[in-house]
C-alpha cells in the first residue's frame, strides 16, 4: 500500500507568508502569518516550524505546491524561487497553482474569481465546469459589471491549504513536468525595489 502523499505548499504572492503541509486528503500542519515585508527571510523559518509541527523532515516531502501568482512581484519571485530549489535538492516535484484558482478551489461553478490588483484594477478570471477563461487585469467599473457569482477580493482565508489540495490533484494526474513560473498579469511597476529580487530562468 502506497504511503499517502505529501504536499508542502506556500504563498507570499500578497501581504502574508502562508504554508500548510497535507498528508493525503488531511491538511495537519498550517502557519498564516500578515506580513507586508521580510517574506524572503521569514519564509524558510515559517516552512521549518511547519513540517516540525507534523513532526516531519524535508525527506518526508513528496512535492511542493506553490503559488505562482498574479500579485506582488518580488512575492511571487520568492515562492517561485524557493519552490524551484526545493524541488532540485529533495527530488521533487514542484507544481505551480495560480492564486485565482485557489480562491476559486471550493466555490460553486461558474463563479469570477477577484484578486485586488490596486489602483482599481482586478486580477480577474472565470471558473465553470465547461472551462475557465484566461486570467485578466480589469478595470474597477468592469468587475462591477460581471455578471455571475464572484469570490473576493475580500477574502481573507490562508491560500496554502487550497494550492495544496490543487498541487495533490495534479501530481495524481501526472501533470508535472514544468517548472511553475511566475504568473505575471501586467508589468511591473516603474520604480524597482531596494532589494532587487532573486531572478527565476526559464
Amino acid at each position: 500500500m502506497q504511503p499517502d502523499p505529501m504536499i508542502l505548499a506556500f504563498d507570499t504572492s500578497a501581504a502574508h507568508c502562508a504554508a500548510a503541509l497535507l498528508c493525503g486528503d488531511r491538511i495537519v500542519a498550517e502557519r498564516h502569518e500578515d506580513m507586508a515585508k521580510g517574506q524572503a527571510e521569514r519564509l524558510f523559518p515559517l516552512l521549518e516550524e511547519v513540517l516540525a509541527d507534523a513532526n516531519l523532515a524535508w525527506s518526508d516531502l513528496t512535492a511542493i505546491g506553490v503559488c505562482v501568482g498574479p500579485g506582488n512581484f518580488t512575492g511571487i519571485r520568492i515562492s517561485v524561487s524557493a519552490a524551484r530549489g526545493l524541488s532540485l535538492s529533495l527530488g521533487v516535484p514542484a507544481i505551480g497553482v495560480s492564486s485565482l484558482e485557489a480562491q476559486a478551489l471550493n466555490a460553486p461553478r461558474p463563479v469570477w474569481s477577484l484578486i485586488d490588483a490596486r489602483r482599481d484594477h482586478f486580477y480577474a478570471q472565470q471558473f465553470a465546469d465547461d472551462g475557465t477563461t484566461a486570467p485578466n487585469l480589469i478595470t474597477g467599473d468592469e468587475a462591477a459589471d460581471l455578471t455571475g457569482d464572484r469570490i473576493g477580493p475580500e477574502v481573507a482565508a490562508s491560500p496554502a491549504p487550497a494550492i495544496a489540495r490543487i498541487a495533490a490533484e495534479r501530481l495524481l494526474a501526472g501533470a508535472t513536468e514544468d517548472r511553475p513560473a511566475p504568473l505575471y498579469i501586467r508589468s511591473a511597476d516603474a520604480a524597482p525595489p531596494r532589494d532587487p529580487a532573486p531572478v527565476i530562468l526559464p
